[in-house]
């Protein structure tokens, strides 16, 4: 557990109403395997707590976090977390909720989520991540239209301000195939955590598969606000300088 004085500003925002659910489903810690991060995920769960959220999924990349102290931890808070991973499929980032290291192990293609899908049917949920963002392992429109029936939701990215917004094109794709938005923080940072979340119609005690399927009913609002210019630079910022340099750090650590 943290210490308060060592826990980042956390902003005021009120408990999500009754019957609504507040989730992130998009998350990082330094259990990364990829990303040199300082938060761990016992932080992140503290801070989940302070600001009312009710489930959570830890999407680390190509890797399912099965620490059982993590999930003792968010039990004890009242919180839901459910295990996930964002996985790397022919260049293009899938992240994908509820499911098994032995499952994450066993995919390599995106043609591998249909074999899942036929396998464990709606008791996972598969979302498209930042679909249009150059960088990273987006999937881009052609391959997510190719297999947008692979997909539950399409995610509203938090990286956007008012006059650079790559969710547009999300949006008109899940306009055209009837498909939910998810906002998520896609947290990499701790105190990058907590502004963007999706509202969920679901009890507090409700099963992953539950929330999943309210998710594709369309029982869902995604918060997700636009960056202030300040704030879009600092983030570029962090993610092409701060970050690098503490990946070749930790390369060169390991030389």
């Amino acid at each position: 557990m943290i210490a308060p004085g060592n826990s980042p500003a956390i902003p005021a925002q009120s408990a999500p109403a009754s019957g609504w659910l507040k989730v992130d489903f998009h998350l990082h810690t330094r259990d990364d395997p990829k990303d040199c991060l300082d938060h761990s995920a016992l932080e992140l769960l503290q801070r989940a707590h302070a600001l009312g959220f009710g489930a959570l999924a830890i999407t680390l990349h190509d890797h399912v976090l099965t620490n059982p102290d993590v999930f003792d931890a968010a039990r004890e808070l009242g919180i839901l977390l459910i295990p996930a991973a964002e996985m790397r499929l022919e260049g293009a980032d899938v992240v994908l909720l509820n499911i098994t290291p032995e499952e994450a192990a066993g995919l390599r293609r995106l043609s591998d989520l249909s074999t899942l899908r036929q396998r464990r049917g709606g008791s996972v949920l598969m979302l498209a991540p930042h679909p249009f963002f150059v960088l990273g392992g987006s999937i881009g429109e052609r391959r997510l239209v190719e297999h947008i029936d692979l997909f539950d939701a399409i995610e509203l990215c938090h990286f956007h301000t008012c006059w650079f917004n790559r969710n547009r094109p999300a949006v008109r794709i899940a306009e055209r195939f009837h498909k939910p938005l998810l906002a998520t923080s896609d947290a990499h940072r701790l105190d990058g955590f907590g502004e963007h979340y999706s509202l969920v119609q679901a009890a507090a005690d409700a099963t992953p598969e539950a929330i999943f399927d309210a998710i594709r009913s369309g029982c869902v609002r995604p918060i997700c606000p636009p960056f202030s210019a300040g704030k879009f630079v600092r983030h570029l910022w962090w993610i092409f300088v701060q970050h690098e340099l503490r990946r070749l750090r930790g390369r060169f650590a390991k030389a």
